[in-house]
């Protein structure tokens, strides 16, 4: 039998309590590989069934704590794009102005 929306809705907030209930003051946290530790980065450490927290390496008290599912949904939504930043309103018109001009001048030259 399927989970009502109530109880989908319990599970979850048990799930999240669980999950910040958890000691993680000995998990190892990692850096996207090629960067320094000393520097401004986004570090994650991997957690019991699957779940993930994530901090900023320049402040390790705020850590966010994601389930397995919440962590593949963010992942997914990384690699198609969904995060990507826009540019602002007055950048949009200058970057395409700038590669229609790079552009042309690409035609002109093989032309």
């Amino acid at each position: 039998m399927a989970e009502t929306a109530e109880e989908i809705k319990a599970r979850k907030e048990r799930e999240k309590n669980e999950l910040y209930a958890l000691d993680i003051s000995g998990v190892e946290w990692h850096g996207p590989p090629g960067t320094d530790p000393n520097e401004e980065r986004v570090e994650i450490a991997y957690l019991p069934g699957g779940a993930v927290a994530m901090r900023s390496s320049l402040d390790h008290d705020t850590v966010l704590r994601y389930t397995e599912a919440e962590w593949r949904a963010f992942v997914l939504g990384a690699r198609d794009g969904e995060f990507d930043l826009k540019p602002a309103e007055g950048d949009a018109a200058d970057a395409g102005e700038g590669a229609a001009k790079g552009d042309e001048e690409s035609a002109s030259a093989s032309g």
